[in-house]
C-alpha cells in the first residue's frame, strides 16, 4: 500500500502542473484589466505610463504569463501563497480565515446526504415496486432537477424570513447551539441536492447485493431476514456507495461557493467570488490549488478505501 501511495502521489505532480497552468491562462483571458480594479478611475487618469508599468512591477504583473506562472509555481513550491492584490494580506492567512467555515459546512453537507441518501436507498431497495419505492424514486428525480440556488431562496424565504426559524448569514457566535443554528439550514440545502444521487445509487447497489449467491446461501440457511439484509446485503452494498461519498466531498466544496453566496457564509465561496470579479490572481490561484488537491487526494482516498471494505481489490 505505501508503494501504492507513493505513486499515486506522484502521478498528481503532472495533473497539478497541468491543472494550474490551464487556471491561470484563464484568468490572463478574462476581460478587463486587473490594474482598472486595483487604483481608483480619477487617479488612474493622472499616472503616466511608467508610473503604471512601476505599479505592475511591484504587483509582480509585468512580464509574460508563462514567467509569472513559473514565479506563482515557484512560491506555492516554497510555501508562499502571495498577496492579495487588493490589501496586500498574505493569502495565506486569508485562507486559513476563510476555510474552516466552508470545511465545516461541506462536511456537514457530506454527513446529511450520506446518512438520509443510504437510509432512503435501502428502504427504497427493500421496498422495491411498492408505494414507498415509488415515492422515494419522484422525489429523487425532483431532488436532481432543483437546482441549489433556487431551492436555497426557496428555504431562505419560507424559514427564515416568513417562519424566522433559522437565521442568515455568519457562523454561531462560539457555543454549540449557536453554531448548529446558524450551520444546519445552508448545510441542509447543500446535503440535500446530493442526497437524491446517493439514495440512487445505493438502491442499486443494495439490489445488485441482494441478487448475489452468498445472501440467498445466508437466507436460505435460516437467517432472520434483518441480518440477511444487515450483515451481507448492506455489507456489500457500502463499498461502491462509499465510492461515491468519497468523490462527494470535493464536490460538496466546489458547490459551496453557490450556497456560500446565497446565504452569506463567511466561507470561501463569498471570498473566491469576489476575487474573480476583481481578477485577483493569487487568491484564485490558492482556492483552485485547493481544489484540484481536494480532488486528488480524494480519489487516492477512494482507492485505499475500496480496498480495505472489499478484501477481493488489491491495491498494485
Amino acid at each position: 500500500m505505501v508503494n501504492f501511495t507513493l505513486r499515486k502521489l506522484l502521478g498528481m505532480i503532472p495533473m497539478l502542473l497541468i491543472i494550474t497552468f490551464l487556471i491561470y491562462a484563464g484568468i490572463e483571458m478574462m476581460p478587463g484589466d486587473v490594474i482598472d480594479f486595483l487604483i481608483p478611475m480619477d487617479q488612474l487618469a493622472e499616472m503616466t505610463d511608467a508610473e503604471i508599468a512601476a505599479f505592475r512591477a511591484a504587483k509582480g504583473l509585468d512580464g509574460p504569463m508563462i514567467v509569472r506562472y513559473f514565479n506563482w509555481l515557484v512560491s506555492v513550491c516554497k510555501g508562499d501563497l502571495g498577496y492579495s492584490l487588493q490589501n496586500n494580506v498574505p493569502v495565506a492567512q486569508l485562507m486559513m480565515q476563510k476555510l474552516p467555515a466552508t470545511i465545516e459546512l461541506s462536511l456537514a453537507a457530506l454527513i446529511i446526504s450520506s446518512v438520509l441518501g443510504i437510509v432512503l436507498g435501502m428502504i427504497s431497495a427493500l421496498q422495491k415496486g411498492k408505494i414507498a419505492d415509488n415515492v422515494l424514486t419522484v422525489a429523487g428525480m425532483v431532488g436532481l432537477a432543483i437546482p441549489q440556488f433556487l431551492f436555497g431562496v426557496f428555504c431562505i424565504i419560507l424559514f427564515c424570513l416568513n417562519l424566522n426559524w433559522f437565521p442568515v448569514g455568519q457562523r454561531g457566535d462560539g457555543g454549540l447551539i449557536s453554531e448548529l443554528h446558524h450551520l444546519f439550514l445552508p448545510a441542509f440545502v447543500l446535503g440535500i441536492s446530493q442526497t437524491a444521487g446517493v439514495m440512487r445509487y445505493s438502491r442499486s447497489a443494495m439490489l445488485d447485493s441482494m441478487n448475489c449467491d452468498y445472501v440467498k446461501t445466508a437466507r436460505a440457511k435460516g437467517l432472520p431476514e434483518w441480518k440477511v439484509n444487515l450483515f451481507h446485503g448492506f455489507r456489500v452494498a457500502c463499498t461502491p456507495v462509499m465510492v461515491l461519498i468519497g468523490f462527494r466531498l470535493p464536490t460538496l466544496i466546489s458547490g459551496s461557493i453557490v450556497i456560500e453566496n446565497i446565504f452569506q457564509w463567511p466561507g470561501v465561496g463569498v471570498w473566491f467570488t469576489d476575487a474573480i470579479k476583481t481578477q485577483n490572481t493569487p487568491i484564485i490561484m490558492s482556492v483552485g490549488l485547493f481544489m484540484v488537491l481536494m480532488v486528488l487526494l480524494s480519489s487516492l482516498l477512494v482507492d485505499i478505501l475500496t480496498a480495505v471494505l472489499d478484501p477481493r481489490v488489491k491495491l498494485s
